[in-house]
């Protein structure tokens, strides 16, 4: 859980919103509008909050003193820091989408996996290509 507080969330949260008001107005552009547009726009800005958020974690920082060893470990378990984010990924996209949608408890369950997937698919493999990186 340690890994949760590795990410610049601040940052994530700009790179979620711009990526889900983006896909919120090109739907309103279209002229397409409704609950389920807003729930795949918020659908992408959570997952790319959680993948700018969980892939900064997984490259760790220049960070002070405190937090070295947590990054040393988040720089050599790159797979155990992406189920962190992809996780509250799962979560949180199916909470939404039960809440704002009328989509049925396996349709949100099997949105909310495949993102979780493809979200710790590529922070792991950040990760594990930056440990590589700096082993070599």
């Amino acid at each position: 859980m340690a890994s949760a507080s590795l990410g610049p969330w601040r940052t994530a949260a700009t790179v979620g919103a711009l990526g889900g008001g983006v896909s919120l107005g090109f739907n309103a552009i279209t002229g397409d509008f409704g609950l389920g547009v807003v729930a795949g726009a918020l659908s992408l800005a959570l997952m790319l909050f959680f993948l700018a958020g969980g892939a900064c974690a997984a490259l760790g920082g220049r960070g002070g003193a405190a937090d070295h060893r947590i990054r040393r470990w988040a720089r050599s378990h790159p797979w155990q820091v992406a189920t962190v984010p992809a996780a509250l990924l799962l979560v949180s996209d199916f909470l939404m989408r039960q809440i704002l949608t009328s989509e049925g408890f396996f349709g949100s369950l099997w949105d909310g996996l495949w993102r979780g997937a493809v979200v710790a698919g590529l922070i792991g493999l950040i990760g594990a290509m930056s440990g590589a990186r700096r082993r070599g």
